[in-house]
């Protein structure tokens, strides 16, 4: 694999907030960027920067209906939820 696209992986899960929303994901699936603020007790703003950066680096998807956006994990993220879960 090429490790310029690792590293844009890593970097991509590598806060835990970020860890912390994929996991709600995995039991939420399709939840709004006002759902995951909510739920994670931040701020929309901050909200909306961490999924930028995790739709950016392949680990969620980010779907239009309407006027809401739909958050759901990748494959790629659910695989480094179970990676992540084996270092614990």
């Amino acid at each position: 694999m090429n490790t310029k696209r690792l590293q844009k992986i890593v970097k991509g899960f590598s806060n835990h907030r970020r860890i912390q929303i994929m996991e709600l994901l995995e039991t939420y699936p399709d939840l709004s960027l006002s759902d995951i603020a909510s739920r994670t007790k931040i701020n929309l703003k901050t909200a909306g920067e961490h999924t930028r950066r995790l739709d950016a680096s392949g680990l969620i998807e980010k779907n239009y209906r309407g006027r809401d956006v739909i958050h759901s994990l990748t494959i790629l993220g659910k695989n480094i939820l179970t990676f992540l879960r084996k270092l614990e």
